[in-house]
């Protein structure tokens, strides 16, 4: 008996390893659509024969991209399962990166890039709310840190791997590349996701009653303030995103593979913050550990502000950046817990509000860093500081309050 029960926990553990890299892989897509061809976004904009602000905007793009389609697959997939949606997207994500790699002009790129990201979307919301199907509590909250091992490791390889390519051949590569990945996916999908909805656990009626549903999410109180804490934090990220490859390689006079190295740190940063908020979620709330990761993104940005005052070095650049990013694996692990936990039949509508926030955010401040031009870091800062310091005063006034 005790030998059945051993094998059939050894079994156990080998589906989890395998069902939290297919899923990790999936929430991955956008941090790998987006982050794989930043070195090359300075290329990018003497390619195409356009201005930085609208380099940028093919990442305001993907952003807007992985907002709508969270918008649209979430509260799909509560109605027709989370398996058949994955499947169709994927293969149009596919077609999408091939015909990016095959693009001479800005705009054609850009309609593209927005068109990645919108079926890029499907398995980042299908994948939380998969997970919120199979995981309730601490055990949610530790599988979501399982994941970021997996997400995680995308902002690492993604630029190293993007600056590699460039050392080699063209920016256009990587999305042939980004297709490869796409297709190796739907086959992951197509063979080994198991559908973690059953029928009998769908949600009734047809996408005009997701209407209603977030209606009800809007009205949840801690659940909105959860979800505007996570997307300011993440809005400060994608600020980074944005700027960092015109900061560090046209302030600080850094390679396209130095950049990649510096980006790849801030990464292991992020898997850091995410393994630790899992390991400490069984001893310390959700809700302190939500708070500690916004405090150390407003003080990573407050010594953003001090190092673009004084000219500081490289290296302090980099520690301050490093505080900033590496916030998000706390903050994101705990505000996704947090906020799951008080759904459950709407888990993909509640995952996919919790997706698009932050990418409506990131959206929005992308292009704003490039206002100024591709010479100065201010717009940067500012931007950072503005979205940690908002996060931080709506966590104190909303979530603190109502716990």
């Amino acid at each position: 008996m005790n030998r059945l029960e051993n094998d059939k926990e050894a079994t156990n553990s080998i589906s989890k390893v395998w069902l939290v890299l297919l899923l990790g892989s999936l929430t991955a897509f956008g941090p790998l659509s987006m982050d794989m061809y930043l070195p090359a976004l300075p290329i990018v904009a003497v390619d195409l024969e356009t201005t930085t602000s609208l380099a940028q905007l093919s990442i305001t793009a993907c952003l807007l991209g992985l907002a709508v389609g969270q918008l649209i697959f979430g509260p799909l997939s509560d109605i027709r399962g989370r398996r058949r949606p994955l499947v169709y997207t994927l293969i149009v994500y596919v077609i999408a990166s091939v015909l990016c790699a095959l693009s001479t002009h800005i705009w054609v790129f850009i309609v593209l890039r927005f068109v990645q990201g919108v079926t890029g979307a499907a398995g980042i919301v299908i994948a939380r709310a998969s997970a919120r199907d199979l995981y309730s509590g601490k055990d949610l909250t530790k599988f979501i840190a399982l994941l970021a091992l997996v997400n995680g490791a995308a902002p690492i390889l993604a630029p190293i791997a993007g600056g590699v390519v460039l050392n080699f051949t063209s920016w256009n590569a990587v999305f042939i590349i980004l297709g490869i990945i796409g297709l190796v996916m739907f086959l992951g999908v197509l063979l080994f996701l198991p559908e973690t909805l059953p029928r009998e656990k769908r949600s009734e009626g047809s996408m005009l009653a997701v209407v209603k549903t977030f209606r009800i999410l809007l009205k949840d109180r801690l659940f909105m303030g959860i979800a505007c804490t996570q997307a300011l934090i993440m809005a400060s990220m994608f600020a980074y995103i944005a700027g960092s490859p015109f900061v560090l390689q046209n302030i600080y006079n850094v390679t396209p593979q130095q950049f990649s190295m510096l980006f790849a740190l801030n990464g292991i940063g992020i898997i850091i913050a995410a393994q630790v908020t899992g390991r400490l979620s069984s001893t310390i709330g959700e809700v302190r550990l939500l708070f500690s990761g916004v405090l150390l993104s407003f003080i990573g940005s407050l010594l953003l502000l001090v190092v673009i005052i004084y000219k500081l070095p490289l290296f302090f650049m980099s520690l301050a950046l490093f505080l900033v990013v590496s916030s998000v694996g706390m903050v994101s692990t705990s505000a996704f817990s947090l906020g799951m936990q008080r759904q459950g039949k709407s888990a993909g509508s509640a995952s996919a509000f919790l997706g698009l926030l932050p990418f409506i955010g990131g959206a929005t401040v992308s292009p704003l860093v490039g206002i100024a031009g591709d010479q100065t870091a201010w717009p940067m800062g500012i931007i950072i500081v503005c979205c940690s310091g908002f996060a931080l005063v709506i966590f104190m006034l909303v979530v603190r309050k109502e716990k």
